[in-house]
């Protein structure tokens, strides 16, 4: 099992947006610090939830102030952008970064979000499938000419510069619903499992895909599966029960979970199209109990008990553990740090 941490760049209030990325930052030096394999970076728009914008922007930046761990992005909201430019800018971290990149890309969920860009959000998977067309084929091919629905390359094109791993930078879709991980699994694309699906869900995606995946032709144990969770080891059970109990008291889930960011459409007040797994059950997040949490959702608990959810997580067929230590908790730097430093002393040598 390796082993990321998640950043969300969430602005809390009296922060400034730099405080923000410098605070993030020294997470990021410190994960290397400790032997963490990666990090992966959240896009959002338009609102303190998360404030990177482009990610590429920043992995440059990280890239020049880190020598060995994995740059990965979780995720590019590929609706969003001209698949051209992420190719692109994608190609060009990956050579700064001496091959350390790692695409995660998703079709995005934040009604919110693609209002601003002027984007129907019921076009968002359609999208997502020609984006990535147009990533892959500017790629692996030399030479490269697109004419799509919402995408043409006019003439052929090719990229400039290339990446430096080949045939390219491991890719990781962002899967929510199971027709994703089915989409998927067929096409022997690894999936990043959804942090807010409960243990026994990301546990069936994970059989879902490779399943799929093995009648699709393509080898066992060549993708490399990424789940993400809430993760927080305290010394003892009762502490991490009562740190929980402490984080959710300081902190508005509402900010999260809310009718701006729900994937509704704003002419029919329900489920875009294509998002009709989502319907009631994403403001729902906004109200999960403790107890839930604590039993079938975060990775919590001391040591043993996190080493054995881990390896539940590992047996099932995950290989990376994306963990957020606390991207929506208030959480002073230096107190974040040491959550880190523990997680790393007393979990990660049992998986190495």
């Amino acid at each position: 099992m390796k082993f990321s941490t998640f950043h969300l760049f969430h602005r809390f209030d009296g922060q400034s947006f730099k405080d923000v990325y410098d605070y993030h930052l020294e997470l990021i030096e410190l994960a290397e610090e400790l032997g963490f394999d990666g990090v992966r970076l959240a896009e959002h728009h338009f609102r303190d939830y998360g404030v990177a914008p482009n990610l590429f922007t920043m992995l440059a930046h990280v890239a020049a102030r880190t020598s060995r761990i994995r740059l990965g992005t979780g995720i590019v909201v590929l609706p969003l952008h001209n698949p051209v430019h992420v190719a692109e800018e994608a190609a060009q971290v990956d050579v700064l970064s001496g091959g350390r990149l790692d695409l995660g890309i998703g079709r995005g969920y934040q009604s919110f979000e693609f209002e601003g860009f002027g984007i129907d959000l019921a076009e968002a998977r359609d999208r997502f499938n020609e984006a990535l067309e147009v990533i892959l084929g500017l790629w692996t091919q030399e030479v490269y000419q697109h004419e799509g629905k919402f995408y043409r390359t006019g003439a052929e094109v090719s990229l400039t510069p290339r990446p430096l791993q080949a045939p390219h930078p491991p890719i990781h879709v962002a899967a929510v619903s199971p027709e994703t991980v089915t989409m998927y699994g067929e096409r022997g694309l690894p999936i990043l499992a959804d942090p807010a699906a409960p243990f026994r869900k990301v546990v069936k995606a994970a059989e879902t895909w490779q399943e799929t995946a093995a009648q699709a032709g393509h080898p066992a144990g060549a993708a490399e599966l990424v789940v993400a969770r809430s993760v927080y080891v305290a010394p003892t059970v009762e502490q991490a029960r009562e740190d929980q109990a402490r984080f959710e008291a300081s902190f508005d889930r509402s900010r999260i979970f809310n009718e701006r960011s729900a994937p509704i459409d704003p002419r029919t007040g329900k489920a875009a199209q294509g998002f009709e797994y989502y319907q009631d059950r994403y403001l729902k997040g906004g109200s999960v109990s403790a107890d839930f949490r604590w039993e079938q959702l975060e990775v919590i608990g001391d040591p043993e008990r996190v080493v054995d959810q881990i390896t539940l997580l590992r047996d099932a067929g995950f290989a990376n553990l994306l963990c957020d230590f606390g991207s929506t908790r208030p959480m002073p730097l230096e107190e974040m740090k040491k959550v880190m430093r523990f997680f790393a002393a007393e979990v990660m040598p049992a998986f190495h």
